[in-house]
């Protein structure tokens, strides 16, 4: 029906921009809230057994996450009498709130629905659920950075993006994958938000241009396995040359645009004095770049 589809379409724009653009907690929870609400339909549209066992996690994980997001932000403003997005002040609602959003993005060790979901939709809807979901809580994240706790992001963004490389070694489906590669991004935009909130703005850009053309590129070819990609080489050459392109762009190699942000992100790090946090990264960047290539060589 075109007209639910609006519908749906518009509650899910709409909630997202309500998000973005409060400066009250409780006008962000809400807005959080009409952003699940919406595409929850669009996830189950598609009858079928695995749809509907993933969109039930998907609310599930979604309901808890915004749960502990209005706690925190009760909490706040109980003992601050503040509801104000910048006024976070109480540390136990700045770490509830952090992880709050991390269970909302599909930060590790807060990840273990999003590659199960994003396996049990269609293409398009993966494509929404790995792009346009993920900017209101972004958003949230890049308000509230000053009052955050450093040492928990910069923990939370290490082992995303070691969960995120580890993860897809061993994966044929390709959501799966681009599970794991959103996993190991947000990692890196998580672990440089305290330092440098612009350079996480460069690499969400990036990857949302990458992460849509790959997601685009893949629905032509009607690809959602690594076999399946191997057999696309004779049907539409270009296209699918391209997609790999896209890939190699997603793992970060030169000189290719992925590797800019991660470029800058090193740089940025290695001045703040975390040069082992910034090898750490690096080496896990290693482990994507592996299975990305692995799927070039197919």
């Amino acid at each position: 029906n075109r007209v639910t589809l609006s519908v749906v379409l518009t509650s899910l724009a709409l909630g997202t921009i309500f998000t973005v653009s409060s400066s009250h907690w409780f006008l962000t929870w809400m807005g959080l809230e009409i952003n699940t609400l919406a595409i929850i339909p669009i996830m189950t549209q598609h009858k079928h057994p695995r749809a509907i066992e993933a969109s039930t996690k998907y609310f599930l994980t979604q309901a808890a996450a915004s749960a502990l997001l209005l706690f925190s932000s009760l909490n706040n403003a109980w003992l601050t009498g503040e509801w104000s997005i910048m006024d976070l002040t109480n540390p136990l609602s700045c770490a509830t709130m952090t992880v709050a959003i991390c269970m909302k993005l599909g930060l590790a060790p807060f990840h273990f629905w999003l590659p199960e979901v994003l396996q049990g939709i269609n293409l398009t809807t993966g494509l929404i659920l790995s792009t346009w979901q993920k900017l209101a809580p972004m958003a949230i994240l890049y308000q509230i950075a000053p009052t955050l706790n450093t040492p928990l992001l910069l923990a939370l963004g290490l082992v995303s993006t070691l969960v995120g490389g580890w993860g897809g070694l061993n994966q044929t489906q390709l959501r799966k994958i681009m599970a794991f590669s959103s996993i190991a991004h947000l990692g890196w935009m998580v672990s440089i938000l305290p330092f440098s909130p612009q350079l996480m703005i460069l690499n969400l850009t990036i990857y949302l241009i990458m992460t849509s053309t790959m997601f685009l590129m893949l629905k032509t070819i009607s690809s959602t396995k690594i076999s399946s990609l191997a057999t696309s080489w004779s049907k539409t050459p270009t296209t699918t040359a391209l997609s790999l392109l896209t890939l190699l762009s997603l793992g970060g190699l030169p000189p290719l645009s992925g590797f800019v942000p991660k470029w800058f992100i090193l740089q940025e790090l290695t001045n703040q004095n975390t040069t082992i946090l910034a090898t750490t990264l690096a080496l896990s960047a290693l482990l994507s770049l592996f299975f990305y290539l692995r799927l070039t060589y197919i």
